[in-house]
């Protein structure tokens, strides 16, 4: 018969460890999306639809290229955080770990494409 004192029974049930940070973090990326978001979407929504020439000079322009540059940046970024933490949540074991590798590595691939692509774009 094993005997558990509380101090045993409650040992790795106190504070998540990281979560803080986690939530700490994700809220700054909440608050920067709420204010990239509208003027991602004022500057796209202005050049949707316009000839190829016309948008290469659009993004030619400070303004939109970086709007829409971090806007990406951030949105990868908070994408990123958010999916490990609902890894964390709901897979365990070595697969934790796996999927929490290859969503890093996919969301720091994909903002790369999608910087390039502004990048190739305003210059």
């Amino acid at each position: 018969m094993a005997f558990l004192t509380a101090r045993k029974r409650a040992e790795g049930l106190g504070s998540a460890g990281g979560a803080t940070e986690d939530h700490w973090n994700m809220t700054i990326s909440s608050v920067a999306l709420a204010i990239l978001t509208p003027l991602f979407i004022l500057s796209f929504g202005s050049i949707l639809g316009a000839p190829h020439a016309e948008v290469v000079a659009y993004y030619g322009r400070p303004y939109p290229a970086i709007v829409a540059a971090l806007f990406l940046a951030v949105g990868f970024m908070h994408f990123k955080n958010g999916v490990k933490v609902m890894i964390e949540d709901y897979v365990g074991g070595f697969a934790r770990k796996t999927w929490i590798i290859a969503m890093t590595c996919l969301s720091y691939a994909a903002a790369a494409v999608a910087l390039f692509a502004v990048a190739r774009l305003a210059l």
